[in-house]
């Protein structure tokens, strides 16, 4: 595999070593002893790597995570002068312990410049737990506002947005941090928040997942915790396929890290749960939400070949229904980039 070729933007190259800095540092704030796991760095290009590509850090083999992929990506044109779009950095993961009682946690970081050397972040992180503690919400949301400081309030209110469910009335996680289109007047001081902001979720991530899994190593999970777990999962895919807008981009624009896109998926759903909420959706998503079980396994098992299904199932439904994209989450408008590959 040839390598991807950097952009050629200064600024482009402290934001893809900004994410992968914090790459590194998630993937070690998850290390866990006794884990008979291993993250396996896997890559992939844009254009046979023309015009970038990306390495994630994925997950498998192990006793400690159900699913969990770490994604650090950079793509640009700097060879294409129609595009306005100089290049996209960014780190996204999510991570899904296999004890129900360890919260899942959901971290994107990324930096987008233009040809005009303008550029804005994009800053997000979310707690997701399947069993709630308060104990942990409070110590996630101290952080963000240790952190965020003038910037929280906003954050948390375009969090809340974003990752509401309104059919099913609740949201994903318990604690959400969302800034789109994020810039100041002072370019340093926005690239240190990223920067800062990055590690403390994740160092603040790092405590709370051991302690849990300290507790958690002894004694083992009660069928309804199983449950709620299994239950949490469920949601997890149906909000990431029929609302999750930056996963909707990702797919429309491209068809080159499928498998990296839908890293995030857990390792089983319950197909019937999903069923039950057909009826809830509006049309055209009801369609959506058809064409995600007809290519699920009576199991609920999401392997590659189902990842892969769901990606095409997505594409397709969204080319045949372009307006249905105001259906999904935002805290923003749709970015061209999206509209522009309908």
């Amino acid at each position: 595999m040839h390598a991807p070729t950097p952009a050629k933007s200064p600024q482009a190259r402290a934001a893809h070593e900004l994410v992968q800095n914090l790459q590194r540092r998630l993937v070690d704030n998850l290390a866990t002893p006794g884990d008979s796991g291993r993250f396996e760095a896997v890559s992939w290009l844009r254009d046979e790597g023309r015009h970038g590509g990306g390495m994630r850090f994925a997950y498998s083999g192990g006793n400690v995570f159900n699913r969990a992929s770490v994604n650090v990506s950079q793509v640009h044109y700097d060879d294409l002068a129609e595009k306005p779009l100089g290049s996209a950095n960014a780190i996204s993961s999510i991570v899904h312990p296999m004890h129900p009682a360890a919260p899942s946690i959901h971290i994107h970081i990324s930096w987008t410049g233009m040809k005009d050397d303008t550029g804005y972040w994009r800053i997000m992180a979310d707690l997701n737990p399947s069993m709630p503690d308060p104990d942990d919400t409070k110590a996630f949301l101290n952080t963000v506002r240790d952190f965020s400081g003038k910037h929280f309030d906003l954050g948390i209110r375009f969090g809340e947005q974003y990752f509401a469910i309104p059919t099913l009335g609740r949201h994903r996680g318990v604690a959400h941090y969302y800034l789109e289109q994020f810039k100041t007047a002072d370019e340093r001081a926005d690239f240190e928040f990223a920067r800062t902001f990055g590690e403390q979720v994740i160092d603040t991530y790092g405590k709370i997942l051991h302690a849990k899994l300290a507790d958690a190593g002894r004694k083992s999970p009660t069928a309804r915790e199983l449950r709620m777990q299994l239950d949490y999962h469920t949601l997890y895919l149906f909000q990431v396929l029929t609302l999750d807008r930056g996963t909707t981009s990702g797919l429309i624009v491209h068809d080159q890290n499928d498998l990296g896109i839908l890293g995030s998926l857990p390792a089983v759903v319950d197909v019937d749960l999903l069923k039950s909420w057909i009826p809830r959706m509006t049309a055209p998503q009801d369609e959506l939400l058809r064409a995600l079980v007809a290519v699920l396994p009576a199991d609920g098992r999401v392997n590659d070949l189902e990842k892969l299904a769901l990606c095409q199932a997505v594409r397709q439904h969204y080319r045949k229904h372009p307006a249905a994209l105001e259906l999904q989450a935002r805290a923003d408008v749709v970015p061209p980039t999206v509209r522009n590959h309908l």
